[in-house]
């Protein structure tokens, strides 16, 4: 039986993918920018008021390597130890509490926008009956969703609240993307991840998950290898570069 117009439209790289799970923050949506802003002001503050001199936080080497997917907690204590520093628990949330406050005010004040090449393939996705779901560590997926106007694109979301409240263990393990396949109604080794952070390769990776797509916003060579060596099967720098390879 030959397939119809809207399953021809799967990108090949898909094809035979029963579902697909999406990271939130630089996969759907431009708001890695916001939180490796936040993270940059929060840590920076901190810093600062330290004797030993140490430099600034690095809104690109630093936000991918020590927080990017991971929860507010994992990444506060992630980054405070990359520095050598054995931080106390009320540091690290006085840390995570300074960027949350943060990141919620630039969210309010100047919203997030969807990237279009996502919208597009989730849109091919929809058409051809694969189930979507959108997975993330942090709170704020629901209302990040809501206010790029993408939410009716998934299926399914699974956000930190519901990984807090199920006890989900943040990546790189791969607790979030199993979950959001369980909702799915299909196994990992059946559905997708596409993922933006080394930490999230790494989990779709450890999952047993069927393909593994990194996406390289950053599109340089280093990151690239990072995201490759850290578990994608394959790397574009937008998801729209699926839907214009050759069959």
């Amino acid at each position: 039986m030959s397939a119809g117009p809207a399953q021809a439209a799967v990108p090949r790289a898909l094809r035979g993918t029963a579902a697909a799970v999406f990271d939130t923050d630089g996969v759907i949506t431009d708001s890695a920018r916001v939180h490796a802003a936040a993270w940059k002001a929060a840590f920076d503050v901190h810093l600062r008021d330290r004797q030993d001199h140490q430099r600034p936080f690095d809104e690109h080497d630093d936000y991918l390597r020590y927080v990017d997917g991971k929860s507010r907690l994992d990444g506060a204590r992630s980054f405070l130890e990359s520095r050598g520093l054995a931080p106390a628990e009320d540091e690290v949330r006085s840390v995570a509490a300074a960027k949350e406050r943060l990141f919620t005010e630039r969210l309010r004040e100047h919203g997030i926008d969807a990237y279009p090449g996502t919208v597009r393939l989730l849109r091919v996705l929809r058409s051809a009956g694969i189930p979507r779901a959108a997975a993330s560590a942090s709170r704020h997926a629901p209302e990040l969703l809501d206010h790029a106007g993408v939410r009716d694109l998934f299926d399914t979301l699974v956000d930190g609240a519901e990984a807090a409240r199920l006890n989900l263990p943040g990546k790189p393990e791969p607790a979030l993307f199993l979950e959001a396949a369980r909702r799915l109604g299909f196994p990992a080794a059946r559905t997708a991840v596409v993922e933006d952070a080394l930490a999230g390769v790494e989990a779709g990776r450890r999952g047993g998950f069927g393909l593994v797509v990194g996406v390289d916003r950053a599109r340089t060579p280093a990151t690239r290898a990072a995201l490759l060596n850290h578990g994608a099967d394959l790397v574009v720098d937008d998801l729209a570069d699926l839907l214009t390879s050759e069959d």
